[in-house]
């Protein structure tokens, strides 16, 4: 009988995006999934420990816990820290940062508790080895992950390092870009069936453009990222990370529609067309310099928009006259359409004279918003099929 080697991991992302990382995890093979607030866990050996790294859209990050101990003080803290077997993750030679999250009375100081622990872990190098790892707080070999809730404090390896938002195609950003896991929870929240034309009509540097031609291609998503701490393992399998690398690649498909994307700007849509030749879709996304306002549709066929327009807190806008200048674009010339859109001026929504069918609430960095969807028909309910 074969050994069992799945062990436990954390997928962590943003607020209202837990249940769609889940369907993600189900759909990749992940055991156990259970739903917390910003975080999904599971379970699954070392090979699907790499696959979620590559593949998941919507995870900021995969932590594989390693130890649990209650902890009363930061005596407490520190001597756990200082009797952990350290050696068996890291060697004196290895650089190492830790990161605090906290949900406790006692302790408060993220930084302190990080402080204390790693204490406890470079004086435990000094007492075995008369030498110690060094602290690299930029880019560590080693990066370990401290949760306290109450007194419960669990210690996780951080197997991404730098969070999995960091796919390594947009090297061209305008104001206000979303962030990549969030662009791909929007997409995937508004239920596009992958069937049918993708527009997005005010792109800027293409970040929901991408995401959303990897998810129609089954592309994954961090193919291109050089850089997982769990390649600075002490049991990373290289072998079974190219192997997995290929199968993961090997089902990726070809979209037979279109994906669409309209920005006015012209330096917009420069920085636009480079990141999606950087991500190597310049096959499968077109874009144009267009104003959303003054365009239409072609046909009569369904078509899937999802957009991140202006909310007025980086780009400054008539609120009011911009977001009803949305509603009546929509209503005219975008008949036989399901339009999605993020903004953090829930005030703005009322402007837009179409009535949301749907309102999720999400956030866009700390902007607390709105994702809302308007479905506008054409003569009848009945969405048209596209096919």
């Amino acid at each position: 009988m074969k050994e069992n080697t799945d062990f436990k991991m954390v997928a962590k992302t943003f607020f209202g995006l837990e249940e769609i990382l889940a369907d993600e995890l189900l759909k990749l093979g992940a055991k156990k999934i259970n739903i917390g607030v910003r975080n999904v866990s599971f379970y699954g050996d070392k090979g699907f420990l790499y696959k979620a790294n590559l593949s998941l859209r919507t995870a900021i990050r995969i932590l594989k816990p390693i130890v649990v101990f209650d902890v009363n003080d930061d005596k407490e803290l520190y001597s756990s820290f200082f009797n952990f077997n350290w050696e068996d993750y890291m060697s004196v030679d290895n650089t190492f940062a830790i990161d605090s999250v906290l949900n406790s009375d006692f302790f408060t100081h993220s930084l302190y508790v990080s402080q204390k622990a790693k204490d406890g872990i470079v004086d435990r190098y000094r007492k075995l080895f008369k030498t110690r790892p060094s602290v690299d707080s930029i880019n560590p070999d080693l990066k370990i992950n401290i949760h306290i809730r109450n007194k419960c404090c669990t210690v996780s390896l951080d197997s991404s390092g730098k969070p999995l938002n960091q796919r390594g195609y947009r090297s061209q950003t305008n104001i206000a870009p979303i962030n990549e896991v969030l662009a791909a929870g929007i997409i995937l929240l508004s239920e596009w069936d992958l069937e049918s034309d993708f527009l997005d009509p005010m792109c800027g540097s293409g970040t929901l453009l991408i995401e959303a031609a990897m998810l129609a291609t089954n592309y994954p998503p961090n193919i291109k990222r050089s850089n997982f701490s769990f390649k600075n393992w002490n049991d990373f399998d290289l072998d079974l990370f190219v192997t997995i690398t290929k199968s993961v690649l090997s089902k990726t498909k070809p979209f037979n529609n279109k994906i669409l994307g309209f920005d006015k700007s012209p330096s917009s849509i420069s920085k636009c067309d480079q990141n999606i030749i950087n991500a190597g879709l310049e096959d499968v996304i077109s874009i144009s310099k267009e104003d959303f306002f003054r365009s239409k549709k072609h046909n009569d066929d369904y078509l899937h928009i999802v957009f991140n327009p202006p909310y007025g807190e980086r780009l400054r806008i008539d609120i009011e006259l911009f977001y009803k200048k949305i509603g009546d674009t929509l209503k005219t010339n975008y008949t036989n359409s399901c339009t999605w859109f993020i903004t953090s001026s829930i005030e703005a929504l009322k402007y837009v004279g179409l009535r949301p069918s749907r309102k999720i609430k999400l956030f866009n960095g700390k902007l607390e918003s709105r994702l809302a969807k308007y479905e506008i028909y054409s003569g009848s309910k009945k969405k048209k099929n596209s096919n």
